[in-house]
């Protein structure tokens, strides 16, 4: 099966990007490129006609080289690695080795560092536009961004018919290292247009993650009983925030370990259109856009500081330094796996 375009310009180091179209009985569509694995819409049919698009983002893979965007980058819809979120001072230890990280966010490594997975042009797999099946792989060489080991990395993407777009992650090493993948996706429910305060947020989460100044986890839970973290039942999202606007928190999920379950969802009543998120993983980190550029998105949208909101599946930050958290730690002979579905509806 064809991608609906594909390139081969110098701006990709002379590979071949190419974007393609997932599409389902109902008409919902998601369009991914194997640039960053980045996911460029997920739209689902309104009973107008019309398509809601609930991803901020642009129109081609090109636009995400822009380098306005790139000076403030907030990786918009990409895949994110070897590991999600900060590292405190980019620093770890692997079996009495010590790893020295690259510093790209104030004192700390973030999502896997200066040229992390988000920037990289994935292998295209398999593409079964009737099966609405999308897999791409990547290999990242030892000693890239100062990780260890030859680490190789599949993300199997697939549109059902129930309006669930999941991507499902493996990975093996020859070495023991560090990996913590997430995607890091930014939903509007209102086809990407205005600010998303006004959304409904639900997380079935009874603790959070402590943070440091630098929004580092330290290790220490707190209880959201009685705080601004109470979305067991749905808020709308400024609702709790009271004189901190904004949201960039881990969510510790109450689920068992590697257990599929639902864990967050946000609904808005502008259009009537409902996102659920089931993941794998223990912790899905809540951010509001506080820190979005402003720039113009899809569809000649302005972008800022609140217009879209992320629900980022994954281990416990900073786990690899904190060794009370789960182990983040990938040995040869090992599978790494990590599945999270997003479900769109008109609700």
């Amino acid at each position: 099966m064809q991608p609906i375009s594909s390139t081969s310009s110098g701006r990709f180091a002379g590979k071949k990007v190419s974007v393609f179209k997932l599409i389902n009985k109902k008409g919902t569509e998601a369009i991914i490129s194997n640039y960053g694995a980045i996911i460029l819409a997920f739209k689902i049919k309104k009973e107008d006609g019309s398509m809601n698009d609930i991803v901020l983002g642009f129109e081609k893979p090109e636009d995400y080289l822009d380098e306005k965007y790139l000076t403030n980058y907030p990786f918009f819809g990409a895949a994110v690695g070897r590991y999600g979120n900060r590292i405190k001072n980019g620093k770890m230890e692997i079996d009495g080795v010590k790893y020295q990280l690259p510093i790209n966010m104030g004192t700390d490594h973030i999502h896997g560092g200066v040229t992390g997975f988000d920037k990289k042009v994935w292998n295209v797999d398999n593409f079964d536009d009737q099966k609405n099946i999308l897999k791409l792989s990547i290999k990242s060489p030892d000693g890239e961004e100062g990780y260890p080991g030859n680490l190789d990395v599949s993300v199997v993407f697939e549109l059902n018919e129930e309006n669930e777009l999941s991507h499902e992650y493996t990975a093996t090493t020859d070495k023991p290292t560090a990996v913590n993948l997430t995607h890091h996706g930014y939903f509007n429910l209102n086809n990407g247009k205005g600010r998303v305060d006004n959304h409904f947020i639900k997380i079935n989460a009874s603790a959070i993650l402590e943070q440091d100044e630098n929004l580092t986890t330290n290790g220490n839970f707190i209880k959201v009983t009685d705080t601004r973290f109470d979305f067991r039942k749905p808020h709308r999202m400024s609702e709790l925030w009271g004189d901190i606007e904004g949201y960039d928190q881990s969510f510790v999920i109450d689920k068992k370990e590697k257990e599929l379950v639902w864990a967050a969802e946000a609904w808005s009543e502008e259009s009537k259109t409902k996102l659920e998120v089931a993941t794998t993983e223990p912790i899905v980190h809540f951010y509001t856009g506080i820190g979005l550029p402003v720039i113009k998105g899809k569809a000649n949208t302005q972008y800022g500081p609140f217009s879209g909101f992320c629900f980022e599946t994954q281990v416990h930050p900073n786990a690899i330094n904190i060794p009370s958290f789960p182990d983040t730690i990938l040995r040869p002979g090992e599978v790494y796996m990590h599945k999270t579905v997003y479900r769109i509806s008109n609700a």
